[in-house]
Formats: structure tokens, sequence, C-alpha cells
């Protein structure tokens, strides 16, 4: 039965949770375009917002780069260059936990914010608290697989997870068996993962997609507002 879950987790519930994100991130640009962005109340304990969102961005944005690249490039790769599977473990305790702090703390002052100030709270959906905290939650599972990666610094362990992401993008039907014996600490951030990258498309995170790029060679423009004579003249004339 064991078996039976792990396949339905980490090898049928990975497709579902990416068919749904692309699907309905499509659906919703297409059809619900006023809703594709984050509410704003910018105006309410700025401070605060402004110290936890750097904090939470900064560190989340390192995070996703990390496991993106860590995570899909070929093992092959790493190999190429001359980086042991040992020495990219100890990078990634170290970057992974210094972001991961740096998030933590942010989301932690972005939740306080939510609920604990009356008026952010009357502003936020219920969906915004909820996904602010299914974050932090998830953040703090990251942090909580440092102490077993410190006990597989040969690598051992992050390599079972890299084969099955890499597995899951190239098809391959036995990639749920790559993690079928690693930590449940590894198997509950995965789903949570997952299931984040499920619930995306409804949420207020669909914004991460709308980065305004094309202001950096946009070329630049002046309003000048032109008197028009016909219109400025006096009516008595």
């Amino acid at each position: 039965m064991s078996g039976f879950f792990n396949t339905l987790f980490f090898g049928i519930y990975p497709y579902i949770a990416l068919s749904v994100l692309i699907v309905g991130t499509i659906i919703r640009y297409d059809r619900e375009p006023y809703s594709w962005r984050a509410g704003s109340s910018q105006l309410l304990r700025r401070k605060q917002l402004v110290w936890g969102s750097v904090l939470f961005h900064v560190g989340v944005l390192v995070i996703f780069l990390g496991h993106f690249f860590g995570m899909l490039t070929p093992i092959a790769i790493f190999e190429m260059l001359g980086i042991s599977h040992g020495a990219k473990q100890v990078l990634a305790i170290v970057v992974g936990g210094i972001a991961g702090l740096m998030a933590i703390v942010g989301a932690g002052l972005l939740i306080h914010r939510r609920l604990y100030d009356a008026r952010v709270r009357a502003a936020s959906s219920a969906m915004d608290t909820f996904i602010i905290c299914l974050l932090g939650f998830q953040l703090l599972l990251g942090l909580a697989t440092i102490p077993i990666s410190l006990q597989h610094l040969d690598g051992e362990e992050m390599v079972k997870l890299m084969t099955w992401a890499q597995g899951i993008f190239t098809f391959r039907g036995d990639a749920a068996t790559y993690v079928a014996d690693a930590s449940w600490i590894f198997k509950l951030h995965l789903f949570v993962g997952l299931s984040i990258l499920l619930i995306f498309p409804f949420t207020r995170l669909v914004h991460m997609l709308s980065v305004p790029a094309r202001y950096l060679w946009r070329p630049g423009y002046q309003i000048v507002r032109e008197r028009n004579s016909t219109n400025s003249r006096n009516p008595a004339e």
C-alpha cells in the first residue's frame, strides 16, 4: 500500500499539479485579466510591509533559483564541471539556509501584519491569508530538512531528489521510486510544494509572472501639455 501512495503522490500528483498550473494560469489570464494582480495594502503599516516584503521576496527568489537549477540541471553537467555531490550539498545547505531564514523572517512579518492589524485583515481575503501561511509552513519544512542533509554530506539525499525531479520532467514512469525511501520530511516538503503549484492559478501568486521586464528596454517619454488655440479662446470673442 505504501508503494501505491508513493506512486500516487510522487508519480501521478506532480503531473496533475503541473497541468492545473499551466492550464489554469492561461485560462485566468485570458478570462480574468483584471484579477491578475496582488491586492495592495501598502499604505497600512508600511515600514513592516517593506521589511517583510524585501526579506521574503529576496529569500524566496534565491530559494526558487537554487531549486530550479539545482534540481533540474543534469547530474552529468555537475560531474563534467568537477562539482561533487558533497560540495553541492554543502552549498545548498549554506545558501539555502541563509535564504530560508531571510524568507521565514519576512513571511513572519507579513503574517503578523495581516493577522494582527485590523485594517490589513479587513483588506485581505481568506485566500491571501491562507497562501502566505502555507508559504511560511513550506519555508519551515525546507529549514527542517537541513539537519537531515547534514547527516548525508555525501549528497546522497540530494541525488535522489534530483533524479526524481528530472525523471518527472522527462516523463519517466519510475520517477517515484527514486524518493520511495527518502525521509518523510523531504516527502512532505515535496508534497506541499506541488500543492502550491496546484493552487497557484487561483491565488494572488500569479502576479509573480507579471515582472515588468519590458520597462528595461522601453524608451522613455515625457508628457507635454499643449494648449489648444481653438478651445482656449474666449467664448465672447
